[in-house]
């Protein structure tokens, strides 16, 4: 082999590799950008809860989440059997590097120091307040304004539940230092219920309080957390994905699907 030969090949050879490299830091190898051809590979947590995944099965397309993510794919081109669901910590998922999936959907918060890291696609929920209380107590059936603004209600300091309790109810609440001593609080009876974002609402019914329930939620007022899908950075499917979300924005589907799996199915309705 003469050197010249040998030099055309190495620098093929170079010119290859650094092409695979690429592929692999954008999470996506084949001709449609995604990670196998003619398939969408989204992922989620492991496990994934309620009401964001029915039963920690996104396969399902219960779930708020699921939901979401079987109409983004749909306005994308993919059937529902062309979606390939995989599972990811959240940390991992928001970390630099190659993916080996398309998609993360798992309550990530749109902000502008995980967008250094990773892409993120326009916001496909932005959080309301919601009132996390126990069956027992006297606020558990408050589902209006009127009668909720007459219960001992409390916050964590430097949340914006501050502000909504006072904007929304009228009443100043009681401020606890977090959220742990609000529900050490409504566990004593020093409170009837808390008032925080709604997808706090849920970890504290169900994972902080005996016969926990988020029995409503504030009006939204588009001032919570936005969040969004994480993609590979320099992914070719952001652009596609915001364009999805768009287009569900627009006629309708987001909020439906909102009002369904947030406050239908987990009987959590708007305070009026």
């Amino acid at each position: 082999m003469t050197r010249s030969l040998r030099f055309t090949l190495a620098v093929a050879t170079a010119a290859a590799a650094a092409l695979a490299l690429a592929a692999c830091s954008s999470g996506s190898s084949s001709a449609s950008g995604t990670i196998t051809d003619g398939k969408l590979t989204i992922a989620t947590g492991q496990p994934a809860y309620s009401p964001w995944v029915s039963d920690n099965k996104p396969e399902s397309g219960k779930g708020f989440e699921s939901a979401v993510a079987y109409a983004v794919a749909k306005e994308m081109g993919y059937a529902k059997s062309d979606v390939v669901w995989k599972r990811s910590t959240f940390d991992s998922a928001i970390a630099p590097g190659p993916k080996d999936w398309d998609l993360n959907i798992q309550q990530f918060s749109i902000d502008a120091k995980r967008k250094k890291a990773v892409d993120m696609s326009s916001p496909y929920y932005t959080t309301t307040q919601a009132v996390v209380t126990t069956s027992k107590s006297k606020a558990a059936h408050d589902t209006t304004i009127a009668t909720l603004k007459q219960d001992a209600i409390g916050v964590a300091t430097g949340s914006t539940s501050i502000t909504s309790v006072k904007d929304v109810l009228g009443v100043t609440p009681q401020v606890f230092n977090s959220n742990d001593d609000a529900v050490l609080a409504l566990k004593s009876g020093q409170i009837d219920a808390i008032v925080t974002d709604l997808p706090t609402a849920f970890y504290m019914a169900g994972a902080q309080l005996d016969n926990g329930t988020v029995s409503a939620q504030f009006p939204a007022d588009g001032k919570g957390d936005q969040f969004g899908f994480v993609l590979p950075k320099g992914s070719g499917l952001t652009s596609k994905v915001d364009k999805a979300i768009a287009k569900l924005d627009s006629d309708g589907t987001l909020k439906s699907l909102q009002t369904k799996w947030l406050s239908s199915e987990t009987n959590t309705p708007v305070l009026k």
